[in-house]
């Protein structure tokens, strides 16, 4: 979440950042000012009322030490009022405290200086585009049926063990998935980033320490009676691994990549736009984290994005990047890239990840600082990108390299799959 400091010091500039998002956060910020005052005011006089009462009882010593018994009982009842007062104003400071929290998790983060003011992804700057968008033969096919054609995902009887969104993927399908899956992490563990295995399951702090709580509730799948939920994307545990941890900062920059499932509700979603694969409930995907040291993160982001960008283009399929409008990016983002592959079949362009730069946002909730070399700590910056999401990858490779034999195995893929077309 934002600082309380920089907002009350900001006011101004943090209205104006928040317009970008087509937010007028005037109110909010006035409210969350209004609450921080209240709460430093309460935090002072109790802080006053206990120096008093430590003065207090120290004079209580002394009197019953020189026998001024008389004297002392006087500054007894003064105590017990003293005491009294205190309870009264910890659970008011509490109260105010938790208010204040909760309004402060209603702002969502501020967009950084490039980012284009805008209403919805109408309104997104493409900023890169690569590759070659292939010919198909005629009576080329969407992706769904050329998975039904070839018996390599059933969505059918995913639909019938669980419900739509859930497919089944089999024989070459499953083996070109799990080749995905090693091919990423391999791309991304050579590039110098750390493998870890993660829980699949949240509590509520590590959904709260990046911003998905309360933000996407409604979309995280919740198991109630143990109050978890089921993750959204590896981004969640990955940078909760570094709640409440103070780094050095020669320790910085972390690094991580994982691959995990993902779960998301999508309540609501449906129309051509969302079938296939193009739209889950449980999906693969592969994720790269950086913890950074701020002075460093923009230059990382941007290293994250030239990284991706070599991925796709040795999958040799039609890319471009956006970069994102303040009214479509996400909630905790200061910055977003979008990558995009060209689904020649649907003759749409599909999105396959986001990278972003999080800034202190998602480090302020976490409490993830680092300590710097003169022994100061503060807040470290928290970035993440998908390398890659699995579903429209494995979409735009299938419609973009059928062939009337069969669909061709891009060549970088070959290795781990150990078969060159699917017939």
């Amino acid at each position: 979440m934002l600082q309380i400091a920089y907002i009350r010091e900001n006011q101004d500039q943090v209205i104006n950042a928040l317009a970008k998002r087509n937010l007028d956060a005037t109110e909010m910020i006035q409210l969350v000012v209004e609450l921080d005052e209240k709460r430093r005011s309460t935090q002072a006089e109790l802080d006053n009322l206990l120096a008093e009462s430590n003065k207090l009882s120290k004079d209580i010593g002394e009197l019953m030490k020189s026998g001024e018994k008389a004297k002392a009982e006087i500054l007894k009842a003064k105590t017990a009022a003293s005491k009294e007062r205190t309870k009264e104003l910890s659970e008011q400071l509490n109260l105010i405290s938790e208010q204040l929290t909760q309004e402060l998790y209603k702002l969502p983060n501020t967009p950084a200086e490039i980012v284009p003011a805008g209403k919805s992804a109408d309104d997104n700057l493409n900023v890169f585009e690569a590759g070659t968008v292939p010919t198909l033969h005629e009576g080329a096919v969407p992706h769904w049926e050329l998975a039904k054609k070839y018996d390599i995902i059933d969505f059918d009887l995913g639909a019938k063990i669980t419900g739509a969104g859930f497919p089944v993927y089999k024989g070459k399908g499953a083996k070109l998935q799990r080749a995905l899956i090693a091919y990423f992490l391999d791309k991304n563990t050579d590039a110098g980033y750390h493998e870890v295995q993660v829980p699949h399951l949240i509590n509520e702090a590590s959904g709260y320490g990046t911003g998905q709580l309360p933000d996407k509730e409604g979309q995280m799948y919740h198991s109630t009676i143990d109050d978890l939920y089921l993750i959204p994307t590896a981004e969640v545990p990955v940078t909760n691994l570094y709640r409440d941890v103070i780094l050095q900062e020669s320790e910085l920059p972390v690094t991580a990549t994982a691959y995990t499932p993902c779960f998301r509700r999508e309540a609501g979603s449906y129309g051509a736009h969302v079938r296939g694969l193009n739209r889950l409930h449980q999906f693969d995907k592969v994720e790269i984290v950086r913890i950074e040291h701020p002075e460093n993160s923009y230059k990382a982001l941007d290293g994250m994005v030239e990284h991706i960008k070599n991925i796709l283009d040795e999958l040799k399929l039609p890319y471009r990047i956006l970069r994102l409008c303040g009214g479509d990016m996400g909630f905790t983002s200061a910055l977003t890239y979008d990558f995009e592959v060209f689904s020649t079949a649907q003759d749409r362009w599909l999105e396959i990840s986001s990278v972003s730069n999080f800034e202190t946002y998602q480090a302020n909730r976490l409490k993830l600082r680092f300590k710097g070399k003169d022994g100061k700590t503060q807040l470290a910056h928290t970035l993440n990108g998908s390398s890659l999401a699995l579903p429209r990858v494995l979409a735009g490779i299938l419609e973009n390299y059928q062939t009337p034999e069969g669909i061709v195995i891009p060549e970088v893929l070959r290795p781990y799959t150990k078969f060159d077309i699917i017939d």
